[in-house]
């Protein structure tokens, strides 16, 4: 039952349908299955809600449907014009969007990969076509192998999930370049770029109609709640994207939550270097168990299980003493053996490593 309980959870973040199925209250697990920054939203985004809260008129009035004042803040993030900028709730709803205005019949997808670019795709009667990526090569992209073929398009993310390994921008840059030569798309999820922001891709959006970059507040701002997702495009595509993407998609206090994080420079200067020492650290006390893990460089880490020991079991044991990691077996194309950890606090971390020295 609790490998399927594992397999059922399709995302990560789900402690409440884990924890009604074990008895035990939500509020006890740590969850490691969610890749949150660890530190919460930045101050200003509690305060500008609790004001925006103040004025009935945030509630009584309809968001602004031009979404101006969020795509401001996000243009002067990001480095890119306001109108080259599409706003929604999630990525889902700006992929969708995508895959009805572009004319793509075929996607190359490297796998393992985030399970909702196959149900989109295959909503869309868009034909998926997995390449798979080789663990003993670090899960790298290769340029040739994702331009070979005859589809349309090419959807991957960077840093990856759920390996968490990052290509080079100049990596990125050549398959950017080579797929526009040859006619075909690149969709891009950027979900956690922000904390390796020298290699987006948004600089090389303007003047490129063939890329797509799809990017996120929810991940490294902690504001899943709120559920504020961009894409970056040629001005052209972009109001196409718009014309595709329901009205009123991003709520008032969405947007207010949001701007207010994207406003707090001092937050967004300590995200990426603080990341990456928890990161590092947690990559040491799993190493120093036995477990290997990839190179992420993201705010988790896929975690490789010593032979012998079953990752459903771990999972299992784990989340009975209150820890939750992301169950990895419905990741196509990973094999056996695999969990994914977030990172999160060092007191988490440092407990997480204690109750998994007892079990590996």
């Amino acid at each position: 039952m609790m490998r399927d309980m594992a397999h059922d959870t399709q995302h990560g973040g789900q402690p409440h349908a884990v924890a009604r199925q074990l008895g035990l209250p939500a509020a006890d697990f740590l969850d490691f299955s969610a890749n949150i920054n660890p530190d919460g939203p930045p101050p200003g985004v509690l305060d500008g809600l609790r004001d925006a809260l103040g004025n009935a008129g945030t509630l009584t009035r309809y968001p602004d449907l031009g979404n101006r004042d969020l795509k401001q803040a996000l243009s002067a993030y990001v480095g890119v014009s306001p109108e080259q900028i599409v706003v929604a709730s999630g990525f889902v709803s700006l992929l969708e969007a995508a895959l009805r205005v572009l004319p793509i019949r075929s996607c190359v997808v490297p796998v393992p990969a985030f399970n909702e670019y196959r149900r989109c795709l295959e909503q869309d009667g868009v034909d998926m076509v997995p390449l798979p990526l080789r663990p003993d090569q670090g899960f790298a992209y290769a340029t040739s192998e994702l331009l070979g073929g005859s589809a349309d398009a090419i959807l991957l993310a960077n840093p990856q999930n759920p390996t968490g390994v990052l290509a080079s921008a100049a990596r990125l840059t050549e398959l950017v370049d080579g797929a526009r030569r040859q006619g075909k798309f690149v969709l891009l999820d950027e979900a956690f770029i922000d904390y390796a922001p020298a290699d987006s891709m948004t600089p090389l959006v303007e003047a490129n109609d063939h890329l797509i970059v799809f990017r996120s507040l929810t991940k490294c701002f902690a504001i899943p709640g709120l559920r504020v997702a961009y894409a970056v495009a040629a001005k052209a595509v972009a109001g196409e994207l718009e014309e595709h993407v329901a009205p009123w998609s991003v709520t008032t206090l969405a947007s207010v939550g949001a701007i207010a994080a994207l406003g707090d420079r001092d937050y967004i200067a300590a995200l990426s270097e603080r990341n990456r020492l928890r990161r590092e650290v947690l990559r040491e006390g799993l190493r120093v168990l036995g477990v290997a893990t990839y190179p992420g460089a993201a705010n988790y880490l896929l975690a490789r299980l010593p032979a012998g020991v079953s990752a459903a079991d771990l999972w299992r044991s784990l989340a009975a003493r209150g820890f939750l990691l992301r169950a990895c077996d419905n990741f196509e194309g990973l094999g056996p053996g695999h969990l994914r950890l977030a990172v999160r606090s060092d007191s988490d971390n440092a407990l997480l490593l204690r109750e998994l020295r007892r079990r590996v």
